[in-house]
């Protein structure tokens, strides 16, 4: 698969000035959670929970399953990047994002499009962490954050979970990809317990989206009003486990991500976070990050893998303080 990482995005006329500020302000940022007044971009999405039709499939046109396969890990379709960009101009597209993305020739347009049809390589150092040190999801509910593709957590539902959501900053992301590719793996599942069958039985189609139904969520909107949405549950949720890849990229992000973490994580439960060291042209990264964790004082950070090659990766973990 084909990655592009190009931070050279348009960005206000004061932007450049501003960079080399950054580092200043997340060392001054001291916030407690459930500040969801906290200063972020000035850009603000509404939250909004999406409910996939019952064959999501069917309303898509010219799409190509890819199989992405890592160690033990069960195989995880994903609608092929290369036939999704070239195709981008015929679909539904209500934030026009496919077409800006494409005329801009960017991966990233902070505040409008943050980077969700992007399989990013961190993405695939969490999954390889996972089949190294053998994670368990069965009875789990899980949260991935900037979801994208959505791979970590179809791979929570496929290992068990009993509850799903997945998250993104672009609506047109959780309709045209997310939700695609959670209902494109979750048929290949019915297909090959049909197969092993006996007597073979006609998949009930319309129960097996139901089912499905029950075990996901799918949200869009920026971390504020998604935190927000989310209180608004009765009850509020609480995850065991919440993933997050390639999302610390932008230090005006760092206190919505952290009230997401405060607010939204079991008192007992881990996040797993996939980052670089830095984000070039962007300005935030893993330590910055770290820095503002440890201000905050409410989780401990743990390395538990670090890539050498190319620009620095890692993948870490935060749980609260006892």
């Amino acid at each position: 698969m084909a990655f592009s990482f190009n931070f050279d995005i348009p960005l206000q006329t004061d932007e450049t000035n501003d960079k080399e500020n950054k580092e200043d302000k997340a060392k001054e940022v001291n916030l407690n959670c459930s500040e969801v007044n906290a200063v972020v971009s000035n850009k603000i999405k509404d939250a909004v929970e999406h409910l996939p039709l019952l064959d999501p499939l069917s309303q898509i046109e010219n799409w190509v399953p890819e199989t992405i396969t890592i160690g033990a890990l069960p195989p995880l379709l994903c609608l092929n990047e290369s036939v999704f960009e070239k195709t981008a101009p015929e679909r539904e597209d209500s934030e026009e994002i496919l077409a800006k993305t494409l005329t801009q020739n960017s991966d990233l347009i902070s505040g409008i499009y943050e980077g969700g049809f992007k399989i990013w390589e961190c993405t695939y150092d969490l999954l390889e962490y996972i089949d190294k040190e053998g994670e368990t999801f069965a009875g789990k509910r899980v949260l991935d954050l900037g979801c994208g593709a959505g791979l970590l957590g179809i791979l929570a539902l496929k290992k068990g979970a009993s509850k799903v959501d997945f998250q993104d900053y672009n609506s047109t992301v959780i309709e045209q990809l997310t939700v695609p590719n959670v209902f494109l793996n979750c048929e290949d599942d019915d297909e090959n317990k049909e197969k092993n069958s006996s007597p073979p039985c006609k998949r009930k189609a319309l129960n097996a989206t139901e089912k499905l139904l029950d075990r996901c969520g799918f949200f869009s909107g920026d971390w504020n009003s998604f935190l927000t949405l989310m209180h608004n549950k009765t009850p509020s949720p609480k995850f065991d486990i919440i993933f997050t890849s390639e999302t610390i990229y932008n230090t005006d992000y760092y206190s919505s991500l952290h009230n997401v973490f405060c607010d939204l994580l079991d008192e007992n439960g881990m996040v797993y976070l996939a980052t670089k060291s830095h984000y070039f042209g962007v300005g935030g990264g893993l330590h910055l990050f770290e820095k503002f964790v440890e201000q905050n004082n409410v989780f401990q950070i743990r390395y538990l893998k670090d890539v050498e090659q190319g620009l620095k990766r890692h993948v870490v973990s935060l749980t609260f303080k006892k």
